[in-house]
C-alpha cells in the first residue's frame, strides 16, 4: 500500500483493494470479450450489432478506469495489465469463431450477467469492510450492467 490521507484505516483499504483488483481484472476481461464480438460481427444486422457493441464496450471501459482509480485512491496498485486480468478474472473465456449477431448477444449475456452479480456481492461486501464509497461505485456499477444487459438481450429476440 502507497502513503495516503485517505481516513479508511488500512485494514480496510487492503480488503478493499483486493476486491477492486478481483473486479478490475474481469471488467478488463469482459471490455475485451465485448471488443472480440465488435470485431468479428457479421451478417445482415452488422450495422446494429456492431453498434450495441461498440457503445457496450465504452461503458465497460469507464468502469475498469473508475475501478483502477478507486485502487489507487485506496493507496492501492491496480492490477491493471492483460497478464494479471487473464490470472485473475472469474468471468468464463469467450467462445471464438463467432459471427452472428444473435450468437454474440448470446454469448455476452453470460459474462454481463456474471460481471453483474459479483457486484452486487461487492457491494454488500466493501459495505461490511467499512467502506461506503467502494459500494457506491459497485452499486453504479451494478445499476449499469444491469443495462447493459438488457441492451444486448433485446438484440437475441427474433424480429
Amino acid at each position: 500500500m502507497h502513503p495516503t490521507n485517505n481516513p479508511l484505516s488500512k485494514a480496510i483499504r487492503v480488503r478493499s483493494v483486493e476486491l477492486l483488483n478481483r473486479h478490475l481484472a474481469a471488467a478488463i476481461d469482459l471490455h475485451a470479450q465485448v471488443k472480440q464480438a465488435h470485431w468479428n460481427v457479421r451478417g445482415p444486422a452488422f450495422n446494429a450489432g456492431h453498434r450495441l457493441f461498440s457503445s457496450t464496450s465504452v461503458k465497460i471501459e469507464v468502469y475498469t478506469d473508475l475501478i483502477a482509480e478507486r485502487a489507487g485512491a485506496l493507496g492501492g496498485t491496480a492490477h491493471g495489465t492483460v497478464q494479471a486480468a487473464a490470472d485473475q478474472s472469474f468471468l468464463a473465456p469467450y467462445p471464438l469463431g463467432l459471427s452472428d449477431v444473435r450468437h454474440h448477444v448470446i454469448a455476452l449475456s453470460k459474462p454481463l450477467t456474471a460481471f453483474g452479480r459479483s457486484a452486487r456481492e461487492a457491494i454488500d461486501l466493501s459495505t461490511s469492510y467499512g467502506d461506503p464509497d467502494t459500494a457506491n461505485l459497485f452499486a453504479e456499477i451494478s445499476q449499469n450492467m444491469d443495462r447493459q444487459l438488457w441492451l444486448i438481450e433485446a438484440h437475441a429476440m427474433p424480429s
